[in-house]
């Protein structure tokens, strides 16, 4: 069976993730927190990314859950700290934020969208089913690891032997 005849799974979890977006009481929550970006990586929202797993308003309390892409990441203050202040502008100043590390954030998690704007930002997103790597610049899978350690520690720096430009590959979790 060839790559095309494949069916893409969704994994149980980011089922799950959409689910409770797609069904919330909550929509224009959802909308305000889409306009907090990763800070690592400016082009994608921490719902694309998987971090922002559910919202809730619990007694005026506007209570949101999120998985860190791995424990200890640095950025999760940042993305906490971005999304009390859109939802303040708003009009929602009290705010709880809850982390959940199980289950674990994966890649797989990531929307179709935010793999397509990773690579327009020049970070090639791990490829579903297939650990070929893409140069996000000029699509040459002619590539080589650098380090295993990019710009951040969830990303890998690879180089591209095609237009010899180095890029970030989100890791593959």
């Amino acid at each position: 069976m060839t790559g095309g005849n494949l069916i893409p799974l969704l994994p149980v979890e980011e089922l799950a993730r959409r689910r409770r977006r797609a069904e919330s009481q909550w929509p224009e929550i959802w909308s305000l927190l889409d306009a907090v970006m990763d800070p690592e990586i400016p082009v994608i929202s921490l719902y694309e990314l998987g971090v922002l797993q559910d919202v809730d308003v619990r007694d005026g309390v506007v209570v949101l859950t999120m998985t860190p892409t791995y424990i200890g990441c640095p950025a999760l203050q940042i993305m906490e700290e971005d999304a009390r202040a859109v939802l303040a502008t708003a009009g929602h100043p009290v705010v709880e934020v809850n982390i959940s590390l199980s289950p674990a954030w994966t890649t797989a998690w990531l929307t179709a969208a935010a793999r397509e704007k990773l690579t327009r930002y020049g970070v090639a997103a791990p490829r579903e089913l297939t650990d070929q790597v893409m140069c996000p610049q000029c699509g040459s899978s002619d590539v080589s690891v650098v380090s295993e350690f990019g710009s951040t520690a969830c990303k890998a720096l690879y180089r591209c032997g095609n237009c010899l430009e180095p890029f970030d590959l989100l890791k593959a979790i």
